[in-house]
């Protein structure tokens, strides 16, 4: 059912004229949901640490929406086949959500950013009183309690990376700190964050004054910096800066991502979130070719979707990860599921 699903809505990019650039079409196989609980599973990421898969996402049963009793669970797998639970964590009167991975200095770090809740799901939540957690380990199978991250109040972190020494994070926060409501978009601001042992944060500098969302890091060995960011509802940014980071350029991408992935395939560069269409939104995989976006693959999604995560196995084969609605649980209802499926270049 999941294969005759992709099949309808995979969407294999070729050249459309002698003036773009070849692109190479890309195999889907292997689909498979790997995890429901009856709860809302949602915002995945992947990483390979140690010769093991690892993959963490949020948990909360009550929905996708801001609550108290969210929890983020990491699993583990030998061959991205059979999955085991290794960790699952709180974090008392917030809500958990959008877990990352970072492997930096000989620990696997699982980063979180968190909504202030109080005692129940409120109503009215504040940018302000943002807060980022981490819980880590040295094998990948002992965790330690979720710590709080200095430097990150009033911050919402997402996404990490490293390079030289140093990890980094997307902190979106309001202007100045500014009291307004929270769908407020123009007075917020994204930052580079950045700390020397992933724990006590400080600010590097701005990339977006404006509209600031969610925004992925990918450092080149120069130390160069590009990053995919979130933008409006029918655009997103290619942001790009050299060392220190205080001077950043911005192009548009013309298509609206939620929950952006940018990873490195081989020479390659990859792309992939969610895309608004004129009816539903899917989980869609791009290759980023001289700033410009080409779609190779429509994931099988529907509803509450994207946020995927990546891994390389090889120049041309790879693992992807995202989250759907687009299945039903034996009883009819609609569930929030994790999927994950194998990528393979086709020469």
């Amino acid at each position: 059912m999941l294969l005759a699903q992709f099949l309808s809505c995979m969407c294999a990019v070729n050249a459309a004229s002698a003036s773009e650039p070849a692109v190479p079409e890309v195999r889907v196989t292997n689909i498979r949901r790997v995890f429901h609980n009856g709860e809302h599973n949602a915002f995945t990421d992947l990483i390979r640490f140690r010769d093991r898969f690892y993959l963490t996402f949020r948990s909360c049963p009550d929905g996708h929406s801001v609550h108290p009793t969210a929890s983020i669970i990491v699993l583990e797998s030998a061959d991205a086949r059979t999955w085991k639970q290794v960790h699952r964590f709180r974090v008392p009167r917030r809500d958990t959500r959008d877990p990352h991975f970072l492997a930096f200095k000989n620990k696997l770090f699982v980063y979180t950013g968190t909504w202030y809740c109080g005692d129940s799901s409120p109503e009215v939540y504040e940018y302000n009183k943002h807060l980022g957690y981490a819980c880590w380990s040295d094998d990948g199978r002992t965790w330690g309690k979720p710590t709080m991250l200095e430097g990150t109040y009033g911050h919402y972190i997402w996404r990490a990376a490293a390079h030289d020494g140093r990890a980094y994070l997307c902190g979106r926060r309001k202007r100045n700190f500014v009291e307004t409501p929270r769908n407020v978009r123009s007075d917020v601001e994204s930052a580079m964050l950045e700390s020397d042992d992933g724990l006590v944060w400080r600010k590097r500098s701005l990339f977006q004054t404006t509209q600031g969302n969610e925004t992925a890091f990918l450092f080149e060995p120069d130390g160069s910096v590009l990053a995919v960011a979130r933008f409006t509802l029918d655009n997103s940014q290619l942001c790009r800066s050299k060392p220190p980071y205080s001077k950043w350029e911005r192009t548009d991408l013309h298509r609206y991502i939620g929950g952006p992935l940018l990873a490195k395939w081989g020479e390659r560069y990859l792309v992939g979130g969610r895309k608004n269409t004129d009816k539903r939104p899917k989980t869609a995989l791009y290759w980023l070719v001289k700033g410009k976006l080409h779609e190779f693959a429509a994931l099988p999604s529907d509803g509450d979707n994207s946020y995927p995560g990546f891994v390389e196995l090889g120049p041309n084969r790879a693992l992807v990860s995202w989250y759907s609605t687009h299945e039903k649980d034996d009883s009819g209802k609609s569930m929030t599921a994790i999927y994950l499926a194998d990528l393979e270049v086709v020469e």
